[in-house]
């Protein structure tokens, strides 16, 4: 409930006390307060949810009242936002946020880093209530131009989630985020790696690391799931893969063993005879040494354990991401050294066989920015060149939704006019002419 109170005025006059010589009622008598004349005459009083009693003052009784049926009408309704909440700064309410969220470790760093290097220096110290919808545009116009637009849509993520919290919990009552646009993005198609690409990338891969190219490249399997594998993770008589875990490597700590990425990235995938035969040969000649290494597989139960890894370093330690950027970077160099060689010998021969039209070779190479993650598009493509559908590949690769398979690889799957034409003309084929015969 809430009430209107005149501040001026007693509500519980006392026998002796004179009439208010400036106010006068024809239906009471008025008795100036202690607080006549100071500040605004009315005062709507009520209690919030947590039975904490609440004040506001007015100039117009009009106004008051206004204020009290809202009150009244959102107590009712359940949706009171105390106006005093929307002072909390963002910060206070964003970190309260992050701390309670239950992240990875992995993102729980990135959130961090992203509230305090792009959200921070502009809403940290001010209070939530006074976002407004103009001043988050002009938030996105500016990030815009020093990030990547799929960089700005992670981190504006950092700003709408928090203030969609305060939201359900009272402390605002509408989200300033609510109708706003990102800049649209235009998103690259995945283009796969050439076969030969993928060949010289193995053969000019490190022995040590030869067998992982063919296994990325055989299986799809992401970098953190290769170099978390153990080696009871390969059923070698099943040729099979099993992905239980991945390595997680954050910035600011340890290396240790966590959950796959999602709940579908548990599974079971089918290996070649190859790749088995690799990992074997792998195996024979770098035996998979005993790694002490932390296991939080189940968050609620780490445990220091030894693991046995498929795939380590010269020192027999876990392969590090900024050790494993330089390992990659000299594969890929050698891997395009070959291609080049190859491409010369073909355009020589080329030559002197005269020219002959349709002959001249294509340049294939590994193209710059690529990454292991490319052998994974790789084994993708094979898949969807091979007809599987889409829900096999979703289930190969471990995405959580059919709609992020398609998402990344829909231009991957064969449009075949005459295949459809087929299909129609099976059916409705024989349906006769609609058109009039022509007369002579």
């Amino acid at each position: 409930m809430a009430e209107v109170y005149d501040r001026w005025h007693k509500s519980r006059p006392g026998k002796d006390d004179k009439p208010c010589p400036e106010h006068t009622s024809r239906t009471r008598k008025l008795i100036p307060s202690g607080e006549h004349g100071k500040g605004k005459r009315w005062q709507v009083r009520w209690r919030d949810a947590s039975g904490k009693q609440r004040k506001e003052n007015f100039d117009k009784k009009a106004d008051a009242e206004t204020r009290a049926a809202t009150v009244k009408a959102d107590l009712d309704r359940g949706l009171y936002v105390d106006p005093a909440a929307g002072k909390e700064s963002f910060r206070a309410v964003a970190e309260r946020w992050r701390t309670s969220a239950v992240h990875r470790s992995t993102t729980a760093s990135r959130v961090e880093r992203g509230l305090r290097n792009h959200v921070y220096p502009t809403f940290g110290d001010r209070p939530v209530a006074s976002i407004r919808a103009s001043d988050v545009q002009a938030w996105i116009k500016d990030r815009a131009q020093v990030l990547a637009p799929s960089t700005l849509e992670v981190t504006y993520a950092y700003l709408i989630t928090p203030l969609r919290t305060a939201v359900r919990d009272r402390i605002i009552a509408s989200n300033p985020c609510d109708g706003i646009r990102l800049p649209r993005q235009r998103k690259a198609e995945v283009v796969p790696l050439h076969e030969r690409a993928v060949r010289a990338l193995i053969d000019a891969a490190a022995p040590r690391f030869r067998a992982l190219y063919l296994l990325a490249a055989s299986s799809g399997l992401r970098q953190g799931e290769l170099f978390g594998l153990e080696v009871d993770c390969i059923d070698f008589l099943r040729r099979e893969v099993k992905v239980r875990q991945q390595l997680i490597d954050p910035d600011d700590g340890v290396p240790y063993l966590g959950e796959p990425k999602t709940h579908e990235s548990y599974r079971t995938v089918p290996l070649t005879k190859a790749a088995v035969d690799a990992l074997a040969a792998h195996l024979e000649r770098f035996p998979a040494p005993e790694v002490r290494i932390e296991d939080r597989t189940d968050p609620r139960k780490p445990r220091e354990r030894t693991a046995r890894l498929l795939f380590v370093n010269q020192y027999r330690e876990v392969v590090r991401r900024g050790a494993w950027s330089q390992v990659w970077g000299r594969s890929h160099r050698n891997a395009n050294k070959v291609l080049d060689e190859a491409y010369d010998a073909a355009y020589a021969a080329w030559v002197r066989s005269g020219k002959p039209e349709g002959g001249e070779p294509a340049r294939i190479e590994v193209p710059k920015g690529a990454s292991l993650h490319d052998l994974r598009h790789f084994y993708a493509s094979l898949l969807i060149k091979h007809r599987e559908n889409v829900k096999t590949v979703q289930k190969r690769l471990g995405h959580s939704k059919p709609s992020i398979t398609l998402d990344t690889y829909t231009h991957l799957w064969p449009d075949d006019e005459d295949t459809t034409r087929a299909a129609v003309e099976a059916v409705l084929g024989d349906v006769p002419p609609l058109c009039p015969v022509k007369s002579a």
